[in-house]
C-alpha cells in the first residue's frame, strides 16, 4: 500500500511535478532545484517564424518533457510516457494507473483549468500537474503551483489534457517506474554533473543563433528594430509575449534563473567546491537583470515608454545578460570535478 500522495507547492511546474514524483516515490533528497539543475532546465530560444498567440515563439526553459525526463535518466530511473489518440484510451489508461496508487504527471493546456485566475488562462499547452487520485467522477489534481490541491471532472480534465493549438498535449501522462532502485548521494553527485554539462552545451553550443546565450544576444538586437519594422503597437505586443513567457508561465527567465542559482548552491552539498556557490551568485545577478528588462517591456508595452531610445534600453538589456549567462556558463564549463 503507497504512502498517501503529499501536495508540495513549487515555484515552475514541470520541475515541480518532477520534484513531487520523485519524493512521493521515496526519494527524500530530492529537491526543486536540483530536479531542475540535473534536468537541465535552464535555456532560451527565440522562434520569430513560430507564432503563439499572435506573438513569436520565446522560452526560457528546455521543451516540455525535457525536466523530468534528464532527471529521471541521470539518476537511473526508468520512465514510463504515453500519448493517446483516443480521448477514452487516455481516460481509462489514467483510471487504471489511480487503482494502483500510480500518481501520474500530465501536459495540459491552462486556458480551460477551471481553478487559474482568468488572467493568467491563454492558449499554453505546457503546463503540467499530477493526477493522484479518483473520487467518483472527479479527479483530484497536485498543480505545485497552486497553494491546495484542485478537483477536476471527467470533462475538465479530458479538455485539457486534449488541448489543442501548438505543443498540443493529446493526453500525454508520464511517471517514474522505480522498482526498488536506491538514489543514494554518489548517483545524485553523478546526476549533478550531468545536468551541468547538458545544460552548458544548451547554452553555449548549440549551432545557430536562436538558442542559448546567442539567442539572448539575437533577441536583444532585434526588438531594437522592432519599433521602425512592427510598428508601436505591434511591437507592444511582442514584448508583451516575450514578458507573458518570462513571468507569468511557471517563473520565466527571472525566476529559473534564481532556481538555477539555488540548484548550484545544493550542488555544493554533495560537491565541496567553491566556484559553485561563485557562479550561483552570477546566475542571482542574471536573474535581476532579467526583472529589470521586464519592468521596461512592461512600460513599453503599456504605453508609459515608446521612444527608440526605449527599445534600444530594452534590448541592451538582453545583451547585457546573454554576456552575463555566457560568463557563468563557462566558468561552469571549467570546474574540475573531485
Amino acid at each position: 500500500m503507497h504512502s498517501p500522495f503529499k501536495h508540495i507547492q513549487a515555484a515552475h511546474c514541470e520541475s515541480g511535478v518532477t520534484n513531487s514524483l520523485l519524493r512521493n516515490a521515496g526519494i527524500d533528497k530530492m529537491t526543486e532545484p536540483l530536479a531542475f539543475g540535473i534536468g537541465a532546465g535552464l535555456f532560451f530560444v527565440y522562434v520569430p517564424f513560430l507564432k503563439i498567440n499572435g506573438g513569436p515563439a520565446i522560452a526560457f526553459r528546455s521543451f516540455p518533457g525535457i525536466i523530468f525526463k534528464q532527471t529521471c535518466q541521470s539518476l537511473g530511473i526508468p520512465v514510463t510516457r504515453k500519448k493517446f489518440s483516443s480521448k477514452e484510451a487516455a481516460r481509462l489508461f489514467l483510471d487504471q494507473c489511480l487503482s494502483e496508487d500510480l500518481a501520474v504527471g500530465c501536459q495540459v493546456g491552462v486556458y480551460y483549468l477551471p481553478y487559474f485566475p482568468r488572467e493568467y488562462r491563454f492558449h499554453f499547452n505546457a503546463h503540467n500537474l499530477i493526477v493522484y487520485k479518483k473520487e467518483k467522477d472527479h479527479y483530484l489534481v497536485s498543480d505545485p503551483i497552486m497553494e491546495t490541491v484542485a478537483s477536476l471532472s471527467e470533462y475538465e480534465l479530458e479538455r485539457v489534457r486534449f488541448a489543442k493549438g501548438a505543443l498540443a498535449p493529446r493526453g500525454q501522462l508520464y511517471y517514474p517506474s522505480l522498482q526498488g532502485q536506491t538514489i543514494d548521494d554518489e548517483k545524485i553527485k553523478q546526476a549533478i554533473r550531468s545536468g551541468i554539462r547538458k545544460n552548458v552545451f544548451n547554452m553555449l553550443h548549440i549551432p545557430g543563433p536562436i538558442a542559448g546565450v546567442k539567442g539572448i544576444a539575437f533577441t536583444g538586437r532585434k526588438i531594437k528594430k522592432w519599433r521602425d519594422r512592427l510598428g508601436l503597437t505591434k511591437a507592444g505586443l511582442y514584448l508583451a509575449q516575450l514578458v507573458r513567457m518570462q513571468e507569468e508561465i511557471g517563473t520565466g527567465g527571472g525566476g529559473f534563473r534564481y532556481i538555477y542559482a539555488a540548484f548550484l548552491q545544493e550542488a555544493y552539498d554533495f560537491h565541496r567546491i567553491e566556484e559553485l556557490l561563485a557562479i550561483s551568485g552570477q546566475f542571482t545577478r542574471a536573474g535581476d537583470c532579467w526583472r529589470d528588462a521586464a519592468i521596461q517591456a512592461a512600460g513599453i508595452y503599456k504605453g508609459r515608454l515608446g521612444s527608440q531610445h526605449d527599445f534600444d534600453a530594452m534590448g541592451d538589456y538582453l545583451l547585457e545578460i546573454s554576456e552575463m549567462e555566457k560568463k557563468a556558463f563557462t566558468a561552469l564549463s571549467k570546474i574540475k570535478w573531485h
